[in-house]
């Protein structure tokens, strides 16, 4: 979710013939087709009353989830007026990574290229693990000057584990063969560094040779772009999580975006709240420290640029805002 999705011609015809989406921002955000569609399903379990003595108790236990710190957050640097594409500077990339710094033991990166290739090394000073990612689209000029960035990268040991491409398949961005071989490129010219790759879910059921190429599996999980209620939304990301898991039998999974917008548009059942965000923002925490699950949250910071993508729900996923106060507690 960090990049533009573009959706396909072919992924609207086909989203309109199933009705499965009555938005196309479904396709675009990692909903498995159909899912908005089963509003009806959830159970009709109200909302929460936040009364002020609830607001309070849930601003605590917020802030303690983020002072004993979480796994890990996923990273942009981006500022007001910048997007993929900006050119980012070293200081820049610093500056917003000792924000979250006290908070997380790893960070996610997305692009290799256009100065996000610094974020890992930076990151590694200041004594965070990485998660980093080389972006794959439509563009061949661009996939490779991301692969051999995301390489380099690794082979200056700044790389924990490598994700080659982020919801590629969603997008319809690559064939599977095509992504099959850059996540073998990657493999072969990164011996000894765990190296895997990103998308929705239920694509990894889709894909068995895509799953099946990974050293790690890494899911995407959005209860919110699938119109399930806050309420439900951490028992219903537990299924995916699950089924990601029968999926890949015997691979490491770790869930490399989830998350829970504080302000926008509903999307059917699943309403953007300050204190929906905040509540799963702890329930996830909590959930995955408590079952040694690895988990990076989506996402540390507000992105303005992301409201062309996503529409207005896209610049509200962060904990921190955009200019990098925290924005809850």
């Amino acid at each position: 979710m960090s990049k533009p999705h573009p959706v396909s011609a072919a992924t609207a015809a086909s989203a309109a013939e199933q009705g499965a989406w009555h938005e196309v921002h479904a396709a675009q955000s990692g909903a498995e087709p159909g899912a908005a569609g089963r509003s009806g399903s959830w159970s009709t379990q109200g909302a929460t009353v936040w009364t002020a003595e609830a607001r309070d108790a849930l601003a605590t236990d917020f802030n303690t989830t983020l002072q004993r710190g979480v796994h890990g957050l996923c990273f942009s640097p981006y500022l007001e007026g910048q997007q993929p594409g900006s050119q980012i500077g070293e200081a820049q990339i610093r500056e917003r990574l000792k924000i979250l710094q006290p908070h997380a033991g790893w960070v996610r990166t997305f692009s290799c290229t256009d100065g996000h290739e610094q974020t890992p090394r930076v990151a590694h000073e200041l004594g965070l693990k990485t998660l980093v990612g080389a972006w794959l689209g439509t563009d061949a000029e661009i996939n490779e000057r991301e692969l051999q960035g995301v390489i380099e990268v690794a082979r200056a040991g700044h790389a924990d584990i490598v994700a080659v491409g982020n919801e590629v398949l969603l997008r319809e961005d690559m064939s599977e063969d095509e992504l099959l071989a850059c996540i073998q490129r990657v493999k072969d010219a990164l011996p000894g560094v765990a190296v895997g790759y990103v998308d929705a879910y239920y694509l990894f059921e889709k894909h068995p040779r895509i799953t099946a190429a990974c050293d790690v599996v890494m899911t995407n999980c959005y209860p919110f772009w699938e119109g399930c209620p806050r309420e439900q939304a951490l028992a219903y990301m537990q299924t995916m999580v699950a089924r990601t898991r029968a999926a890949a039998p015997g691979k490491r999974v770790l869930i490399s975006e989830t998350g829970w917008p504080d302000q926008g548009s509903p999307f059917h059942g699943s309403v953007p709240s300050r204190e929906g965000a905040m509540q799963y923002f702890v329930d996830c925490s909590r959930w995955a420290e408590e079952n040694g699950i690895e988990i990076f949250y989506f996402a540390a910071f507000d992105e303005a640029w992301k409201v062309g993508a996503e529409g207005d729900v896209g610049a509200y996923w962060g904990l921190w805002d955009k200019d990098g106060v925290l924005k809850f507690g």
